[in-house]
């Protein structure tokens, strides 16, 4: 069974950081891709960052580009988000998402209902 399991949200000023970590179970980091989605209140999810493949490409957000680095550890069984120098656009619930039928070109891209597997989803608030 897939699971996913979101930790590190939390609060940040701006300029500040935060790591988010996606902890995942029931399948194998190389052969799914995984990926982080944020949602606003009142606006729509939005793809922010995702890894895949053996070589663990990485596809980023135009909107964040530059600011966030996702990474992965097998070993561990874990994804993460490394998010720099935060702004309050940033503020979102963030969503952990995996799916092993979807190239990593696309992945940012696939509807809610398409997606394989969702976290619950950890709240980033970023304000002064």
């Amino acid at each position: 069974q897939v699971q996913l399991v979101e930790f590190g949200g939390g609060s940040a000023q701006p300029g500040g950081s935060l790591r988010l970590s996606c902890a995942v179970s029931g399948f194998s980091l190389d052969y799914y891709v995984i990926g982080w989605f944020r949602q606003a209140p009142g606006k729509k999810r939005e793809g922010v960052s995702c890894i895949g493949g053996s070589e663990g490409t990485t596809y980023y957000a135009d909107s964040v580009k530059g600011r966030f680095t996702i990474s992965r550890d097998n070993a561990k069984n874990t994804v993460y988000l490394q998010m720099n120098n935060l702004k309050p656009e940033d503020t979102a619930v963030y969503y952990c998402a995996a799916d092993g039928q979807v190239t990593a070109h696309d992945f940012l891209y696939l509807d809610y209902n398409a997606m394989e597997s969702w976290g619950k989803g950890t709240l980033v608030t970023v304000s002064s």
